[in-house]
């Protein structure tokens, strides 16, 4: 069963100044800030949700096509889709825009200043989920404003069960609209900042929430994560990196764990359980997609962390 993954493929540009910005930075002068940062360390990192969760599902067997808008300077990334294996079907290139990009300044602190320029991303609504044949399992995660809309409203007239994952797009909509995207969604996936801020726009506590849906998931970093379905709440423990590196990703690939686990059917407990080793994988590497786990230590991993042997 093939998973149709709409949001962003972007690029992350991380910048490190060796310095703190605290010693550049004056308080008496911020109404008239003018500050540059020698950053002579750079790299460039293949990103956006999308291409995030994709990564990760492809990684460990799963059916994932990517659905998403990329501008003209996007060939560098297709050439690494290509290579991982990862179909460009239905990765549609808008001409004279540029492929969604973050441009990430780190102090010494890890503090950060981020500028994030959406290009492509806001022609999201060119893509239809109709387009799609095969598909038996969908997310809406952050993308274009329009495109998540229109995508939530075409899986369902579709009769597609998805995952609405709002992530740092949830700003962007009013407490009518997130409900609206709840009632369509089969389950919605959140970090517990997105939990506390869905429960204020939309005025109902996330109990409630979860009864519209089949299951609504809640991660919280260090603490684990918990599942509502069935009317109950399942507690998934977090599983203990090998090293804490960088959290960028963590919450896409732990999202690729659930899409897995819907897919083949398996029980919220292994299903929550496969997430939380996946971002755990993660967290390990810098980066959302440089990590790598044959499916041979997956399931050795998985039997070592939690002393069951994975379904599959």
């Amino acid at each position: 069963m093939r998973t149709l993954i709409c949001g962003s493929l972007a690029y992350d540009t991380i910048m490190v100044f060796h310095d703190h910005f605290k010693n550049h930075i004056l308080p008496d002068q911020i109404h008239i800030l003018n500050v540059a940062f020698l950053v002579p360390d750079m790299r460039r990192e293949y990103g956006g949700c999308a291409g995030n969760i994709a990564y990760n599902l492809e990684m460990i067997g799963g059916e994932p096509q990517i659905m998403a808008t990329v501008g003209d300077d996007f060939q560098s990334y297709a050439k690494r889709l290509e290579k991982l294996g990862l179909a460009q079907e239905h990765v549609r290139s808008v001409p004279e825009t540029f492929t969604a990009q973050a441009f990430i300044t780190t102090d010494l602190a890890d503090n950060q200043i981020t500028a994030f320029h959406p290009g492509a991303m806001n022609y999201s609504h060119h893509n239809h989920i109709g387009d799609a044949k095969n598909v038996g399992l969908g997310i809406v995660a952050p993308d274009g404003r329009e495109g998540m809309l229109q995508h939530a409203r075409e899986f369902h007239e579709a009769g597609i069960p998805f995952v609405f994952d709002p992530g740092q797009g949830l700003p962007m909509f009013g407490g009518e609209e997130l409900l609206n995207f709840v009632e369509l969604a089969d389950y919605v996936a959140l970090n517990d900042y997105e939990a506390q801020l869905l429960q204020e726009r939309t005025g109902q506590k996330i109990e409630q929430l979860a009864k519209l849906v089949k299951a609504l998931i809640v991660t919280r970093g260090g603490q684990g994560s918990e599942i509502y379905a069935d009317g109950q709440r399942h507690e998934i423990p977090c599983v203990k990196a090998q090293e804490v590196i960088d959290p960028t990703g963590c919450g896409d690939a732990y999202r690729a764990g659930l899409l897995y686990g819907i897919a083949r059917g398996m029980d919220w407990q292994m299903t929550g359980r496969l997430a939380s080793l996946l971002g755990a994988v993660k967290i390990a590497s810098r980066g959302g997609q440089n990590h790598t786990l044959a499916r041979e230590e997956l399931h050795s991993r998985f039997k070592e962390h939690f002393g069951i042997n994975l379904e599959d």
